[in-house]
């Protein structure tokens, strides 16, 4: 393998023609455009009050990524990988985070950040515990992202696999959300455990839903070995989704706050989605036979 003209990399059996150059330019552009997401999210953050606006520029922030590393590699990659990679994110990236604005708005901070500023001297904390992380997890998540980009195709019948899962998972989550906003809205559920619709199958749609969103977009870049380089960045957003950020502070804060939920997870499944077990019937305690009369032999 030799680095030909214009920085591409050349496989002497001709099967690839890596654009190193290009690839490399999508990830420095793609970095600073992260930075410049996560200074305009603290600068919101300070002058509102509320840094948890941050949560809502998560989304988006994979779609600003996607349409910058697109610009930067005109030219290169497959432009139907090119189109419907950048297709999937932005769509993806514009729900979640329209959702999660029109979720938030009115309500006060997140008792999260709440408890760093209270912690700390100034808002700084937010930036080195908060924003550098995500940031940094964004830019890695992304990797497929960028390079599905450069990629030179033809990529074959397994990026529509991708989009596939990768369906599955946009209608999970989108429906899941909505599913929980129309019952939250509902008065009558107030102090209520939601366990209908897809929240019957798994007690986190939204959270399946997403994983699927990464995996399908991975596969994508799946049909070359560069493309198994980046399979860390779905195994990253997974294990965020099911042990760290996700799942796991989802259902402590549930545990403590709502009733029957310890009932809800032993008939529903945690991530993947399953039927839902039956109920075991409480068994009653048997019945006491009254004691024998002894008979009188007198």
């Amino acid at each position: 393998m030799t680095i030909g003209r214009e920085g591409r990399t050349v496989a002497h059996n001709g099967v690839m023609d890596f654009p190193t150059g290009a690839f490399l330019t999508a990830l420095g552009c793609s970095l600073a455009a992260v930075a410049l997401v996560m200074a305009g999210s603290f600068v919101i953050g300070k002058s509102t009050g509320k840094y948890s606006i941050i949560d809502a520029i998560w989304g988006p922030g994979f779609a600003v990524i996607a349409v910058v590393a697109f610009l930067v590699s005109l030219g290169n990659g497959d432009p139907t990988l090119r189109w419907l990679v950048l297709a999937m994110v932005v769509v993806w990236g514009l729900r979640l985070g329209g959702y999660i604005l029109f979720r938030n708005k009115g309500l006060p901070e997140d008792p999260r950040y709440q408890e760093m500023l209270a912690d700390a001297n100034g808002p700084g904390v937010i930036v080195r515990k908060v924003q550098v992380p995500q940031g940094l997890t964004m830019w890695f998540v992304s990797l497929p992202v960028q390079l599905a980009m450069v990629l030179p195709g033809p990529a074959g019948w397994v990026i529509w696999l991708g989009l596939a899962v990768y369906l599955v998972g946009l209608f999970f989550e989108a429906v899941g959300d909505g599913q929980l906003a129309a019952f939250k809205k509902d008065p009558a559920n107030k102090g209520k455990l939601m366990d209908r619709g897809l929240w019957r199958y798994t007690r986190h749609p939204n959270y399946f839903g997403d994983a699927c969103v990464w995996v399908g977009i991975f596969l994508t870049v799946s049909w070359t070995w560069v493309g198994w380089l980046t399979i860390l960045s779905p195994v990253l957003m997974i294990w965020l989704l099911t042990a760290k950020t996700g799942k796991a502070l989802t259902e402590r804060r549930m545990s403590s706050s709502r009733p029957g939920y310890a009932d809800y997870v032993a008939r529903t499944s945690g991530f993947f989605p399953l039927p839902p077990k039956k109920s075991s019937p409480k068994k009653s305690p048997p019945k006491k036979s009254p004691p024998k009369k002894l008979r009188s032999t007198g």
